[in-house]
């Protein structure tokens, strides 16, 4: 009674820290018997999942830690013995109980192969509702019992497996008790009855020693009792021959166990007891006996799955040891990493404040400014109270594309990095700066760490040093200009002065030169005006490979001329906002650059595929390559390494890929250069 009610005690300590739902799996494939098994069961403190296959069972068996396991024997595809069986192969899952609710058969093979499989319980349909409730009840108080230890388990685990093992055994008894009363009851009627005489001669014997031990009664009647008996333990591991004698002296009245021996020779366990009862003065022994090889089968079971049990127990303490040693090494590591934060903390502020930066720390919970360094009062004039008093509205504006946007609070959320942006002083003073920003946590609070590097100054000095740059760049194009076209005009100007002096020494040959000096300066200066006006493009939505097939033959008429090939391997492309002049000019410019870089036999590779958001054109020769000084000076105007080059036909293509939103990238070696122009396929142009 002192042991129930410690129980109870127990159960209601434990049910009070019950906070979330009991999760308890439900396996049939008939949707009926899973309602029915939830109407039963129904309950707030139940989570009742069901599964209408093995498979589907396992799945949960992954993602929940259930109390118990109610599970049909009988499904389509994986039966409920397989089922179980892989359960209990999974670790992290045998520890949980599993009762088998079936109605096919009640043949002690089907229970005992549950057992086999690792079951806690076999029950018959149809079932009692409030014993299985009770049962549940039971299996999900000794999981909430498991758990509730665990949280106990730094001062009271050595307790706690003394007083499991201590519920274990009445436990155990208890149900070794009703094993043997059950049996009793249900196969009484099963057992061979044998009247015996004083001697132990064989009087009679009912129908069940045909089943029992394969005799029919005329064969055994007149025969000795020890025809049917073999020997019983008397010690551990030692065997006694079972003699009529021996069972006279010692044992008449009561219930021993020992091993009895069929007819075909086989042996088995029994439950054995004699009566002796007076006839006319005559003793008259009655003996029963009892086949208790499937008992001693479950017993085996039962044993095994109580050494389970304590084995887990064991393991189960065992890295409840571990957990709260390691729960000690991680107190002592976050002792440290406090005392590391606080150090961190003074050497932020120290950081913080002698930053150059323009410094402050935003809250984004509460949208107010928490502190700013020394260098943002300076440069700014404001102060924390003037940056949160919404008389002055101080405010950033980033720079998109040349125009003003102001900076939303939901903006604050994702990290700047060198955003240029736009302030003003608290005396109206217009400031540039680059914003990066970082977001913080401060006292469980997401704020944003702001850093603004002020380059006012800066910006004036950059676009001073661009207009000088622009100067240089005019100076050097018109130095250039002058010098590519004053050749022409001075081989001109000698041929006319001789023809001023004496007309008839102009041949024809002298006219065709003059012409062609003059088709070359007119040449140069339409190459420089390609390159210098910002003429309007005519883009329209076209394909670039289908351009490439247009200028093709041109390009290989050129390659056949000079003994070289051309190689197209043209990928699919989407269409493309194109000049189709200018486009054509660009890979006429860079064809036939490459082909002049190339020997006799030489292969030009034109080649167009899709890469990221960019449609990318590579034109690759192999040519001996450039070197990292003629690389760098590519598409600066008037700058060639041929002959009889003007040094315009690439700027003329950097500034075509310029115009279509592009960009080129060379890569060169000893075998070869390739230019790559990279189109853009997101941005509208």
């Amino acid at each position: 009674m002192q042991h129930l009610t410690n129980s109870v005690e127990r159960k209601i300590e434990i049910t009070d820290v019950v906070i979330h739902p009991i999760p308890i799996l439900m396996v049939d494939d008939l949707q009926e018997n899973l309602l029915a098994l939830e109407a039963v069961l129904s309950s707030k403190k139940y989570h009742l999942i069901t599964a209408k296959s093995g498979e589907e069972a396992l799945k949960y068996i992954l993602k929940y830690d259930f109390a118990v396991i109610l599970l049909d024997v009988q499904m389509p595809g994986m039966n409920g013995f397989e089922t179980a069986k892989l359960i209990k192969e999974r670790k992290r899952s045998r520890h949980i109980p599993i009762i088998f609710i079936t109605a096919i058969s009640q043949d002690m093979q089907h229970i005992l192969q549950g057992y086999k499989v690792g079951a806690i319980d076999y029950i018959v349909k149809p079932f009692n509702p409030e014993a299985l409730k009770s049962k549940v009840e039971q299996f999900v108080y000794i999981h909430e019992a498991h758990r509730h230890h665990l949280t106990e388990i730094n001062n009271k685990t050595t307790t706690e497996i003394q007083k499991m093992n201590k519920e274990l055994a009445i436990a155990k008894m208890d149900v070794m008790k009703k094993e043997v009363f059950s049996s009793l009851l249900q196969e009484t009627l099963q057992d061979t009855i044998i009247t015996l005489d004083e001697s132990g001669i064989i009087l009679s014997a009912n129908q069940s020693i045909k089943v029992m031990f394969g005799y029919i009664e005329d064969e055994v009647i007149g025969q000795s009792i020890e025809l049917l008996l073999y020997s019983m333990e008397t010690e551990p591991s030692t065997e006694t021959p079972l003699t009529f004698e021996l069972l006279n002296q010692q044992y008449i009245g009561r219930i021993i166990e020992a091993k009895a021996k069929r007819k075909n020779g086989d042996y088995f366990p029994i439950e054995i007891y004699i009566g002796l009862a007076l006839l006319d003065e005559h003793k008259l022994f009655i003996c029963s006996i009892r086949n208790i090889s499937e008992r001693k089968e479950v017993e085996l079971l039962r044993r095994k799955q109580v050494d389970q049990l304590e084995h887990a127990v064991e393991e189960r303490t065992l890295e409840l040891l571990a957990m709260n040693q390691q729960l000690n090494r991680e107190r002592e590591e976050r002792y440290k990493v406090t005392d590391d934060l606080m150090l961190s903390e003074g050497r932020f502020r120290q950081i913080f404040e002698a930053s150059p930066s323009l410094m402050a720390i935003y809250s984004l919970q509460n949208p107010l400014f928490i502190a700013i360094n020394d260098n943002w009062r300076n440069n700014t004039g404001y102060t924390v109270e003037d940056l949160n008093n919404p008389a002055y509205h101080w405010e950033l504006f980033k720079d998109v594309n040349g125009q003003e946007e102001r900076i939303d609070e939901r903006e604050w959320e994702n990290p700047f990095h060198n955003q240029k942006v736009f302030y003003q002083t608290k005396e109206g003073k217009q400031r540039q700066g680059l914003l990066s920003t970082e977001i913080i946590r401060i006292n469980h609070n997401n704020c944003v760490l702001i850093s603004l590097n002020d380059v006012t100054e800066q910006m004036v000095l950059e676009k001073e040093m661009a207009r000088l740059d622009q100067l240089n760049l005019v100076g050097e194009m018109a130095a250039g200009i002058a010098h590519e076209i004053r050749n022409p005009m001075t081989t001109v100007h000698g041929f006319l002065q001789i023809g001023k002096s004496d007309p008839a020494s102009l041949s024809t040959e002298h006219m065709e030169l003059m012409i062609d000096e003059l088709d070359r300066a007119n040449k140069i200066i339409k190459e420089f005006l390609s390159l210098a006006k910002n003429k309007t493009s005519d883009k329209r939505q076209r394909s670039l490979n289908e351009i490439i097939d247009i200028i093709y033959p041109l390009i290989n008429a050129e390659a056949l001329l000079t003994g070289k090939k051309v190689n197209l391997q043209l990928g699919k492309c989407p269409l493309l906002n194109l000049d189709e002049k200018e486009i054509r000019q660009l890979l006429l410019n860079l064809a036939l650059n490459g082909l002049e870089a190339m020997d006799e036999e030489g292969i030009l590779t034109i080649k167009t595929y899709c890469v990221g958001d960019y449609l990318v054109l590579d034109i690759s020769d192999n040519g001996i390559g450039m070197d990292e000084e003629t690389v760098n000076r590519l598409g600066t105007p008037f700058f060639t390494t041929k002959e009889n080059g003007t040094g315009l036909g690439l700027a003329v293509c950097y500034r075509i890929a310029d115009r279509h939103h592009a960009r080129i990238k060379v890569t060169t070696s000893e075998k070869g250069t390739t230019f790559s122009v990279y189109f853009s396929l997101t941005n509208e142009y």
